[in-house]
């Protein structure tokens, strides 16, 4: 038997397109080797149309199998009989590789075929499954199921939530797998690891045009009794969805294509998932070649309340008062929601707007402004309204669920691919182009992703299509004039559409709304590679004391943007604040760096852990934050931070002192406080 899978390996090596079918009625039992990474593999047996994992020669994903659904029907690749088996070359852009097609056929089901992609180099692997026959539907697709998986690592485990999206104040969660069986379902990805060693497995999707995604992890230990990674994930908690999720028809239907991966650094891992997807789906908008933005936004403190004359104090101050607070010789102002007080609604004269646009280039500054696109917000006033733009009634815009409407946040959610929509985002963003904006920020997103019974073009069936169709309108129509900021929206699926992504939502000035927004950055730093870069939101100073300022500038400083939010047209402390804090040019070097710190630690739940750190050029930049409200002394082994020497200079940026480190940091931090430590490698 083993000589005979060695000769049937070895025709795989020497041929460059190969072949092979096995009848399950035979009782010959055969195996395709599917190699990947440093001796890692994918082993499908043909006999039973399962296949395992195995990473550096362990076994990591156990009896791993597809199903789908076709209408009601669940459909195994364990129900198949006859299995065809082909391996070509690949080309795009992860590389050469190869891709190995496994194709199941029985009498009376639709063709199933499994999909395996492998390029050298990569400690990972991406899978899909799709139906092909006649009439074809389905709204979930699962291509990796197994009952038995391990991540060969035993002591602090953990599994990780990730949100579908950053509203409602949504928090990532590290969940312990200690001695009681933890189920967890994670939205588009998932990471099973261990803290202490860090070895961890990664699970995802790289594609969000069609498909939400959801991963489920159960277990306890480094043992999971279940995994599963299917398109068609919905949860009203988690998607916001209040409807199941749409379906696919066609003569194929194809599940998201899903990424798969072992590694001894589960952070590294999440940062190559990151990096796949924007590989996978790549950016829709422009690519933004300049620096990284900096800049101020009126949410922060100024709200309903903005003015005319509120916005123009505030580029006097950062004209006058901030001159060192700038990337590629300028930073942006931004106005928020309430901008239309300027024009007497959004029907009404865009001439103070412009005027306001027009003053910021004169300063030497980027003017910016909001909207949120797929919402009706005055939705309690009746549908009978017409829509700006058009003569379409709101009524006949809104999207459709069970019957009702999908309202959420306070708004009414507009199908993305209705007429009156399009014709809405026409009027606004050209009459926000001709006022010369050069920054948008873009909000409550998630609207347009939402599941809907029928949408106006009834060739988009799921909310991730509806979400494809509006985001490009938008973009197209902006053409190319403006930096695309995202605020409440889908995680990765906003990847294709904006430059800047919000890493939380609607964080303010106190230790908490900065432990909030780090418990992002802590387990969803790693979106700093599906974008151009993500923030911490507006940084708000107030009047809170120096040491919570410290902490909350530096959630912005270590998320890769910096975007300020105070009421700087006011006498305040806070001017004050900005001006010693914001023209520190060893602070200030961090965000031009635009990548976010990654974590030290995984195992603090739903909270934020308290080390950040990240290699910039030379030097090794190492955050703490204490969020407790008494001092702390934190010991931090060099090693744990990936260094090898054993001594460094080190300099606290805070305060510019320089002080020696030798194999272990000490630093003792006041409560409701941070510092910066740059460590010099060389």
């Amino acid at each position: 038997m083993l000589k005979r899978i060695f000769i049937f390996s070895l025709v795989l090596l020497v041929s460059s397109v190969k072949g092979f079918s096995f009848d399950r009625k035979g009782n010959d039992p055969q195996v395709v080797n599917i190699p990947y990474g440093a001796e890692s593999e994918v082993v499908y047996n043909l006999s039973s149309g399962t296949y395992e994992v195995f990473a550096n020669k362990k076994k990591i994903i156990a009896d791993a199998y597809a199903i789908v659904k076709n209408k009601e029907q669940s459909i195994s690749s364990k129900d198949y009989e006859l299995i065809k088996y082909s391996e070509t070359a690949v080309k795009d852009k992860f590389g050469v590789g190869k891709k190995y097609t496994i194709i199941l056929t029985k009498s009376g089901l639709p063709q199933m075929e499994q999909v395996f992609y492998v390029y050298p180099g990569h400690d990972y692997f991406f899978t899909e499954v799709s139906l092909k026959g006649s009439n074809v539907k389905s709204n979930y697709m699962a291509p990796l199921i197994s009952n038995s998986a391990s991540i060969q690592a035993k002591g602090d485990n953990r599994t990780l939530f990730v949100p579908f999206d950053n509203d409602t104040f949504i928090r990532y969660n590290a969940k312990s797998m200690g001695a009681a069986v933890v189920e967890n379902t994670s939205a588009e990805v998932g990471a099973v690891y261990e803290n202490h060693s860090r070895k961890g497995l990664i699970v995802g999707s790289v594609e969000h045009l069609i498909w939400k995604t959801g991963v489920l992890t159960k277990g306890v230990g480094d043992d999971l009794s279940e995994l599963r990674i299917w398109g068609g994930y919905t949860d009203e908690k988690v998607t916001r969805d209040k409807t199941i999720h749409g379906s696919i028809s066609g003569s194929v239907v194809k599940s998201p294509k899903v990424f798969v991966g072992y590694f001894a650094d589960w952070r590294i891992g999440l940062e190559a998932y990151g990096k796949a997807n924007r590989i996978a789906e790549p950016p829709f908008v422009f690519n933004w070649t300049k620096p990284v933005p900096f800049g101020w936004n009126s949410w922060g403190v100024i709200q309903e309340k903005l003015t005319y004359e509120k916005a123009v104090k505030n580029v006097d101050f950062f004209a006058n008062e901030l001159p060192k607070f700038r990337n590629d010789e300028t930073a942006y102002i931004d106005l928020d929601s309430f901008w239309d007080n300027f024009t007497g609604g959004m029907r009404g004269d865009y001439s103070k707007l412009k005027e306001f646009a027009d003053y910021c280039k004169q300063k030497g500054l980027q003017p910016g402004v909001y909207w949120a696109p797929f919402t009706d917000w005055g939705f309690k006033s009746g549908g009978d309204r017409e829509a700006e733009g058009s003569k379409y009634k709101f009524s006949e815009m809104w999207t459709k669920v069970g019957g009702n409407y999908h309202d959420f946040d306070g708004a009414r959610a507009l199908d993305p691919t209705h007429p009156g929509t399009k014709k809405r985002v026409d009027y606004i963003i050209d009459k926000l182009k001709a006022c010369g904006f050069k920054m948008i920020k873009i909000d409550f997103l998630g609207h347009a992703a939402a599941e809907s019974d029928v949408f106006y073009d009834k060739s988009v069936t799921t909310g991730m299509q509806a979400y494809k169709a509006g985001m490009e309108y938008l973009i197209d129509r902006m053409d190319g004039q403006m930096l695309v900021y995202a605020a409440i929206s889908p995680n990765l699926a906003t990847g294709r559409y904006a430059h800047i992504k919000r890493i939380a939502c609607d964080a303010w000035k106190t230790i908490k709304d900065t432990e909030y927004t780090l418990n992002s950055v802590n387990y969803g730093w790693w979106q700093t590679y599906v974008y151009n870069f993500v923030d911490a939101d507006h940084i708000v100073f107030a009047d809170e004391k120096e040491g919570v300022n410290r902490a909350r500038l530096t959630s912005g400083l270590i998320s890769g943007t910096l975007i300020l939010g105070d009421d700087f047209s006011s006498a305040g402390v806070w001017n004050e604040t900005a001006k010693k804090l914001l023209q520190n040019e060893d602070l200030l070097a961090i965000p031009r760096s635009g990548v976010a710190f990654m974590p030290v630690n995984g195992n603090t739940g739903e909270q934020s852990n308290e080390l950040f750190v990240r290699k910039i050029g030379n030097s090794l930049y190492l955050a703490i934050l204490n969020f407790d409200g008494k001092k702390k002394v934190f010991t931090v082994p060099l090693d744990r931070l990936g260094s090898k020497k054993s001594s460094y200079k080190a300099k606290e940026l805070f305060s510019g002192k320089g002080f020696a480190i030798n194999k272990t940091l000490k630093y003792e931090l006041n409560g409701a406080d941070a510092t910066i430590i740059k460590i010099e490698l060389q």
